[in-house]
């Protein structure tokens, strides 16, 4: 019993919906900046493993000679 007056206290649904409008705006920021904080990673790691076979490659050569 306790536990469902806990869980009500942080539930609210307006009756004016013009109140979901700067919620679903920050949600939309959140999400692009998650977004590109993504892509960024992922085209940090794919020039890391760029840079990381040519090591490969050059330290290969050089134990062939």
């Amino acid at each position: 019993m306790l536990s469902l007056f806990v869980l009500n206290l942080f539930l609210y649904f307006p009756e004016d919906k013009s109140e979901y409008i700067p919620a679903s705006i920050t949600m939309a920021i959140f999400l692009i900046a998650a977004f590109l904080t993504f892509r960024l990673i992922k085209k940090v790691s794919k020039r890391e493993e760029l840079k990381t076979k040519e090591m490969e490659e050059e330290v290969n050569r050089r134990n062939k000679e």
